[in-house]
């Protein structure tokens, strides 16, 4: 530090008269410049602009765990703590997230569907168990609305939809695309929610009864009860809406097109600790493939 402050100010106070009220000999301050610099040194100036490209390519999200995680998975040799350091010298950090709004308008007079999950957010594998839940975003031309759908066991968004409105065709909009992506039967699916009025429509049954799916609502109605949705709507609003170098957003237009690079992000790329720390599709591949080789199940855990 020595050595920076001087070479910040030589220029306006000159070396010696610094060295003299520093208390440093002129020949050390020389020494160290010309010094060869060391192993260590080289190292960091290389692996520094590394660590920021990876930062800024998972929407600069990633603290020194998950940043850790994604060079040593992109082949770099390096350790956590040297992570952490790297990213203080470079000035990035990891995201926070901010506590959640409620958005839910639950219809009173509805029948509510039963709760088959009991806050049980588990599957032994994908197409047991979605859920799904809807967000807000504001924008300069009015509030912008998002539904997600998400396979517990893998964590995969598998269907969302952006609308300027929180009516029921939003979320049959996006059943839709979980329908196209996943098939058209899926016998035995539960398809969990809170009480929303939108969840509790007649038109939502249907539409998952033709898929031979069969919804699920939270009995006791706070947070925990559709929790794992709300984690991701609250992943969403920390990595992208309110993520470095985002916003202010415009159009709901402009949400709809960042959202769904978020989306394939999020399946294709991110790191999921629940899934040890590989993508949602990766870890579908590494499941279907090991139920190719073990029909039974047994070894599959």
């Amino acid at each position: 530090m020595i050595v920076e402050f001087i070479d910040a100010n030589r220029d306006e106070l000159g070396v010696e008269p610094i060295c003299e009220v520093l208390q440093v000999a002129p020949s050390t301050y020389y020494a160290a410049k010309s010094r060869p610099l060391s192993a260590r040194a080289i190292h960091d100036a290389l692996m520094i602009p590394t660590l920021v490209a990876l930062w800024t390519a998972n929407y600069r999200v990633y603290g020194a765990q998950k940043l850790w995680k994604a060079a040593r998975r992109a082949g770099h040799d390096i350790g956590r703590d040297q992570v952490a350091r790297l990213m203080r010298e470079a000035g990035i950090e990891g995201i926070r997230r901010r506590k959640k709004v409620r958005t839910t308008k639950a219809d009173p007079t509805a029948p509510r569907h039963p709760d088959l999950v009991g806050r049980d957010f588990t599957a032994t594998g994908p197409n047991q168990l979605w859920v799904t839940d809807l967000t807000y975003v504001p924008t300069w031309a009015g509030m912008a609305y998002v539904c997600f759908i998400v396979d517990v066991c893998s964590r995969m968004i598998v269907g969302w939809r952006v609308a300027s409105n929180m009516r029921t065709d939003m979320v049959l909009d996006a059943i839709e695309m979980a329908r196209w992506q996943r098939g058209a039967r899926l016998e035995g699916l539960r398809c969990h929610s809170d009480a929303g009025s939108q969840f509790t429509s007649v038109r939502y049954g249907e539409r998952l009864a033709e898929i031979g799916a069969v919804p699920s609502i939270g009995s006791v109605g706070d947070s925990y009860d559709n929790a794992l949705a709300e984690s991701v709507n609250a992943l969403y609003k920390t990595e992208l809406i309110r993520g470095p170098g985002q916003g202010p957003w415009k159009t709901v237009e402009d949400v709809e097109l960042a959202t769904l690079s978020w989306v394939h992000w999020h399946n294709t790329e991110r790191l999921h600790g629940y899934l040890d720390d590989v993508p949602p599709t990766e870890f579908e591949t590494a499941f279907y493939a090991a139920q190719q080789a073990d029909p039974t199940g047994v070894g599959i855990k």
